[in-house]
Parts: structure tokens; sequence; C-alpha cells
């Protein structure tokens, strides 16, 4: 990490010991909490820690707008249609703002956003898992909206104060937007939950399968799981705060209130509140299916990136000919 070069065991590289310096500043302003610049000085695995999140961050925005785009010519109504075209846009302006944050960080390897979506389409760079799913009826537009936004947010606001200012920053504005989502949602649920008892059955039903789902969300307690969590690295460098068990605490402790109320029903009779430990009892996932599901082995992963392949391919001429001008200029 530091181009450690030792001699005969005792004296170190003036690199090493420059590189050492350099992080020990690094560190004391990250614990000062000042926020840290695209030029600033970085040690590498705060860097790719930041790309690989960001990354899948970005792309999951991009990808997490198709669920919802299939319904948007089956929407009930036009107030509904108008509704979630919006918040498919906005999902949209998402991810271009955050690749474009990504991109930043990506510079010193001599890559941009199109290596990006390059690693999407070659199998390198997950996505979220929510987002293999299916959207199988209208309850699952809401559910999207309602619980998988929420539990965005709860994650995202985890990082509101990330010690990397360009991502800080943008997560102001997109937690913003995404309190409205979710408000979207909250009212296609909550216009079901007061409906026919037809209406009832499919958010119920809807519920029943995005249930895993939202709790593989927020990832596994720790890397003992799946020998792939990265949240002691992004908590060291505070990027974030919470571990993902945290988070997944506080979704419970916010959203299970609420289904409740609404006469609806989780699919887990071992749910309950322990009140000698203060938190959620529940059913662990199967974090095995949630690994092949991030493996692009999900229902709905080759029809959804299979979109991004044709979208990515139809505009090829708009990069080259961006490409073209920049070189020309």
């Amino acid at each position: 990490m530091y181009n450690y070069i030792e001699y005969g065991g005792e004296e170190k590289s003036s690199e090493f010991v420059d590189d050492q310096e350099k992080y020990d500043q690094f560190m004391a302003r990250i614990e000062a909490g000042e926020k840290i610049e695209p030029d600033d000085w970085m040690p590498d695995d705060y860097r790719q820690a930041l790309i690989k999140l960001i990354s899948m961050h970005g792309i999951s925005e991009i990808m997490g707008a198709l669920p919802e785009k299939e319904w948007t010519p089956k929407a009930p109504t036009l107030k509904r249609k108008l509704g979630i075209m919006a918040k498919v846009q906005d999902e949209m302006g998402h991810g271009q703002l955050l690749l474009r944050v990504a991109e930043d960080l990506m510079k010193p390897y001599g890559k941009d956003r199109g290596d990006i979506m390059e690693d999407l389409l070659s199998g390198d760079l997950k996505f979220h898992n929510v987002f293999h799913m299916p959207t199988k009826t209208w309850a699952d537009a809401g559910m999207v909206g309602w619980l998988v936004d929420g539990a965005a947010i709860i994650s995202q606001t985890n990082m509101l104060d990330a010690s990397y200012g360009p991502y800080q920053r943008a997560l102001q504005r997109i937690c913003q937007e995404e309190v409205f989502h979710a408000q979207h949602g909250e009212a296609i649920i909550m216009a079901l939950a007061e409906g026919t008892d037809y209406q009832r059955e499919i958010l119920q039903n809807s519920l029943n399968r995005w249930w895993p789902s939202l709790l593989m969300f927020f990832g596994p307690a720790s890397a003992d799981t799946t020998g792939s969590s990265k949240q002691d690295i992004m908590i060291k460098y505070k990027i974030r705060k919470s571990s993902n068990e945290e988070l997944r605490q506080a979704f419970l402790d916010k959203y299970l209130p609420r289904v409740f109320s609404l006469g609806l029903t989780v699919p887990d009779e071992t749910v309950h509140y322990d009140e000698e430990r203060g938190q959620w009892n529940y059913q662990q996932p199967d974090w095995n299916e949630f690994k092949q599901i991030i493996k692009n082995k999900g229902p709905r992963s080759k029809e959804r990136l299979r979109l991004r392949e044709i979208a990515y391919e139809n505009n090829r001429w708009v990069r080259q000919a961006l490409a073209a001008d920049k070189v020309g200029s």
C-alpha cells in the first residue's frame, strides 16, 4: 500500500516515509471531519473502496429504474403514470450524477464512465440484489417505492456525512429526492391497502415476494457470511457510520410497525421484537441465494442487462461523435 521497501531489515525508503507521512495527515483530516476532494492525496484502498461503492450505487440507480419502467405504460391512472415516469427520470439522473463522481476517482487508472458500463455488461460490476427481481403486479411498483426506496434512504442517510466530499454532496441531493420517491410508493401502497379484497391480496403477495430481498438489501452482517463485505474499511475511513446489521435493524424499526398497522404480515413466523436485546429477531435470508443473484443469476438479471446492452450499443454513435469533437477541439 505504501511502496514499502526495507534495506537490511532496518532502513526504509524515503518514498515509504513520504507516503506514511501523507497517510498520517490524511487520517488526521478524516478524524477532524474534513472532506477529501478529487485532487487530494488519498491511499489506494480508500480510492478503491469509493470506486466500488459509488460505481455500484450509480449503476444500481440506473438498473433500479427498469423494474418500475416496466409498469409505466400499465399504471392504472394518468396521475400514477406521471408519478412513476418522474421517478424513473430521477433515478436515471441519480445514476448519471454518481457515475461522474466515480469517473473522477478513476482518472488515475485511465478509466472513465464507459469502463463502468462495460464492467456492468461483462459481469465485473454488480448491481443491487433487489433490482434483479421481477415486478409482477402494480403492487410491486408500490413496494419498490415504499420499502426498497425506504431501505435506500436508510442506507444513504448513513453516508450523508461521508468523508469524500463529491459523494457527500451528491447524496444530499439524492436523499432529498428519494424521500419523494418513498412517498410516491407509500401512496400506492395505502390505496391498495384501503381497496378491494383483490387489491389487498396482491399487496400481501407482493410483500411476501419482496421480503427476502429487503432483508438482503443491506448485505450480510459480517464478512464471515460471504467473505466479501467491505463495511469495515468504509467505517474506518468514515465513508459510512453504521454496520450492515445496524442498518437492517433501523429498517425493521421503521417499517415493521407500519406494515403491521396496515393489517399486513411478513412471511417469517420468527419475527418479533426482543425487549431484552432491544432489537427485532428475524430469520436470516438465504445468503447463498444472495451471492447467486448478485452474480447476475437472479430472476430478471439477463433481461435487464440485455436492455442496458441494447441501449449502450444504440447510443454508441453519440459517444463516438462526442469523442471526435473532443479530439477536434
